[in-house]
């Protein structure tokens, strides 16, 4: 008889039953497999492979070079390195712009071919069409307002949103647009905190944070932004819980000077 214990993975239902039970929802990018390990067993409730991957992992400037193949590369290795968490893939973009059928057959890949358990997609209004038919084939969709980093040459750069009562307006028509065409969550970019509470309190799908304030119902965080990993700027909303970065780089350090003066290898690194 087997005692391997059997883990229950989180799931988009479980969302919402945490949002009625007013326990907050932990959120954190991954983008390989040591990563999503090491988050999966510190307990978050799901792993977003966020398009961000771009600029914290492979160097871009944006999210806007991202494509689906290296979205579907890196979910894979997330979802390899998971048990517990729902891992969300994040839509890049382009890829679900062109046409609802393109945006389904795309969605339809995170789950197909990488195993995700869900699917992100930034847009209001203009994509509440899309994220009811996302969901109509079975898959579940967490929407995403507010800053939209794939539209940032149209928001004129990484600006908060919602300030004016106009835009806030329309944010908030956007969220319950959303959450009626389906979506089990909505994370909200970047937003003043008075406007998050009133979206969070006007939805009953859970919304998750990231720059909007503790009133949201769970939050997100970059996992090399809460880390200290990603040098090149760390935003307002960002708090860094630890500096691996120089840590990584003492430890390095180390190794090359142990090399050059002959130290390492050892005789207890070595064979006989």
């Amino acid at each position: 008889m087997s005692t391997e214990i059997s883990i229950k993975r989180i799931t988009a239902k479980d969302f919402l039953e945490k949002k009625k039970k007013g326990e907050k929802i932990v959120v954190i990018t991954a983008y390989d497999y040591p990563t999503s390990m090491v988050a999966d067993q510190s307990g978050v409730d799901a792993i977003l492979v966020g398009d961000s991957l771009g600029m914290v992992v492979l160097g871009y400037e944006s999210t806007l070079p991202v494509t689906m193949e290296d979205m579907i590369h890196h979910t894979k290795a997330v979802v390899r390195g998971t048990k517990r968490a729902l891992v969300i893939g994040d839509m890049p973009f382009m890829s679900y712009q062109v046409s609802v059928e393109e945006a389904v057959r795309n969605a339809g890949r995170f789950l197909q071919e990488a195993e995700a358990q869900a699917v992100k997609l930034e847009g209001g209004r203009e994509v509440a069409e899309t994220v009811r038919r996302i969901v109509k084939a079975g898959i579940p969709v967490m929407a995403h307002i507010g800053l939209t980093p794939q539209s940032i040459h149209q928001l004129g750069g990484f600006k908060v949103q919602g300030r004016d009562v106009e835009t806030a307006a329309r944010l908030k028509e956007d969220a319950l647009l959303l959450e009626e065409a389906g979506a089990f969550s909505l994370v909200l970019e970047c937003i003043p905190k008075s406007l998050a509470k009133e979206i969070s309190d006007a939805l009953t799908i859970p919304t998750i944070g990231i720059g909007a304030g503790v009133h949201c119902d769970g939050q997100v965080l970059v996992f090399h932004d809460l880390l200290g990993l990603f040098e090149r700027f760390v935003p307002k909303h960002v708090k860094v819980y630890a500096n691996l970065r120089e840590k990584m780089k003492e430890a390095i350090l180390q190794y090359a000077r142990e090399v050059r003066e002959g130290i390492f290898p050892d005789d207890d690194h070595s064979f006989k």
